[in-house]
């Protein structure tokens, strides 16, 4: 029978299988062209890393406030964590001498009622930055790295390149002065009151108490956040502390006040007449 489009050679039909790909690659490339690249990480003019801009701690999300910490994208609590996300290496439990462990697990019996910032006192470092449920802002210029905090309304003033005054007093949030290693910031912070926490229920500290906190912008949204924690006088060995900072684009700094209209403060005096109302047994 006489075909008036006769049929190709075999080997010059395309495969299913290669049409298939091809196709997929036209996908890909189309939804390449449309979806919005991540910029790259931000620079200064002397070359270093800019961290400028406002930021949460304690959170792996990336995008704005609003969407990292939406009951949609998963969050609870105000815990900002994203499933699925490289992981950060497990927390290290805080290696307290034995008589300061039981002090630990008086507080945890206690039920935190003990805990500083509950009576409106400033978190310290480095549970400040951990927290996550408050953004913070970073302000560098080439001498100096400013954090201010919503939370607590507290800011720390970090020089570069500087030393420790000599008249220092012990402090909430201690002295701070840092420097660059590479496109690292490290922190040296100093000069400590004892009556923060570092963390975890009963988390308590000395005054020996030297924080070495380095920051690391790995990518645009993210600053890696590493913390070596020391205390000669609780502590075993320092304490390793690994997080990330993940940035807040549209996001601002409001005003915090803690005390105002603020009722806990006196449920908690009630509470600590007799521990044991709530004490744990």
């Amino acid at each position: 029978m006489f075909h008036p489009f006769p049929s190709p050679p075999n080997n010059m039909i395309p495969s299913r299988h290669f049409i298939l790909i091809a196709f997929a690659s036209l996908l890909a490339v189309a939804a390449l062209a449309q979806s919005p690249q991540t910029p790259p990480v931000p620079r200064t003019a002397d070359g270093k890393p800019d961290l400028t801009g406002v930021w949460q701690g304690g959170s792996n999300r990336v995008g704005t406030w609003e969407e990292a910490n939406s009951p949609a994208a998963g969050a609870e609590f105000g815990i900002s964590f994203q499933r699925g996300a490289a992981p950060l290496p497990p927390r290290e439990p805080l290696p307290y001498q034995p008589w300061a462990a039981k002090k630990v697990l008086e507080f945890y019996n206690r039920r935190g009622i003990d805990d500083p910032e509950a009576h409106c006192v400033a978190p310290g470092v480095p549970r400040i930055t951990t927290i996550g449920l408050f953004p913070m802002q970073i302000i560098q210029t080439p001498t100096t790295v400013a954090i201010l905090y919503e939370v607590f309304s507290v800011f720390r003033v970090i020089p570069l390149n500087a030393k420790h005054p000599d008249d220092l007093e012990p402090s909430y949030m201690g002295d701070s002065v840092g420097h660059w290693e590479g496109d690292t910031l490290v922190v040296d912070v100093t000069s400590f009151n004892d009556k923060t926490w570092l963390g975890p229920v009963g988390s308590f500290h000395s005054e020996s108490l030297h924080v070495t906190e380095r920051y690391t912008r790995t990518d645009y949204n993210t600053i890696k956040y590493d913390v070596v924690v020391e205390d000669p006088k609780v502590f075993t060995k320092p304490w390793n502390l690994h997080s990330t900072i993940m940035l807040r684009n549209g996001t601002r700094l409001r005003e915090y006040e803690c005390e105002e209209n603020n009722a806990d403060l006196e449920r908690y005096e009630d509470l600590l007449k007799d521990d044991s109302v709530f004490r744990r047994k």
